[in-house]
């Protein structure tokens, strides 16, 4: 079936340098009765020359392809970050940056890299608890499941708050990547979510957030902490 590529998203900025004001693109084709797109490419036209580079994506398919324009690395010049949503009941994304660097756009980030990168285990302890393990910032946070109600705690929990039998949740990929300018002067850090589900992957116990800043050949992390969700006062 034939498809139409469309403009899905466009920002204006400086990415190559040089202070032009360059186009940036994000081109797909939409598929039919659906608001899901493929064959999605990043395309750049430089504000002096009017000449195009396409920049294609490994992920080239999902819902929403976004553009945001940064500058990331602190060098002045705005870097490309195109996010996607996959669709999935996980709730994951697909996330990419790129830098214009010796004439050509380099990697800057991969979500795929990142979700292979940071390693987590996720299991409940007794006396209704859960605790999460981040070896990349060799943390452990533990996380109160006193909210969660007596039916849930039931399933899980003998009276005497001992685990009926050892439950292991586990730490999703990238769910959420979000540029904030954290110190205020012009270089973006990323701030990024990841779902923790505990016995299945609707049972969300909260979020890692993780704080990045780039470090000169990779985005390396300086804050981790875990997001809880509250429950009502009794």
């Amino acid at each position: 079936m034939y498809r139409q590529r469309q403009v899905v998203d466009m920002k204006k900025g400086n990415v190559i340098g040089g202070n032009s004001i360059d186009t940036v693109y994000i081109t797909a084709e939409k598929t039919q009765d659906s608001p899901f797109w493929v064959n999605i490419m990043v395309v750049v036209q430089d504000g002096r020359t009017n000449q195009y580079s396409q920049i294609p994506l490994k992920q080239n398919q999902g819902y929403q392809p976004t553009l945001f324009l940064r500058d990331f690395t602190g060098d002045r010049v705005d870097d490309i970050m195109v996010v996607m949503d996959t669709g999935g009941s996980g709730g994951m994304i697909n996330a990419y940056m790129v830098a214009y660097r010796d004439r050509q756009f380099r990697p800057l980030f991969d979500s795929d890299v990142f979700n292979d990168r940071f390693k987590y285990r996720v299991f409940y302890l007794d006396y209704y608890q859960a605790q999460v393990n981040s070896y990349n910032t060799n943390q452990k946070f533990i996380i109160d499941l006193t909210t969660r109600g007596k039916e849930y705690l039931s399933e899980v929990y003998y009276p005497n708050g001992k685990l009926k039998k050892t439950i292991q949740g586990f730490v999703s990929g990238l769910s959420g990547l979000y540029p904030v300018d954290f110190d205020r002067n012009g270089a973006y850090e990323l701030l990024a979510y990841q779902n923790i589900a505990g016995q299945y992957n609707a049972d969300r116990l909260g979020y890692v957030q993780t704080t990045m800043k780039w470090g000169g050949r990779v985005f390396t992390p300086e804050v981790q902490n875990v997001a809880i969700f509250g429950g009502e006062i009794s």
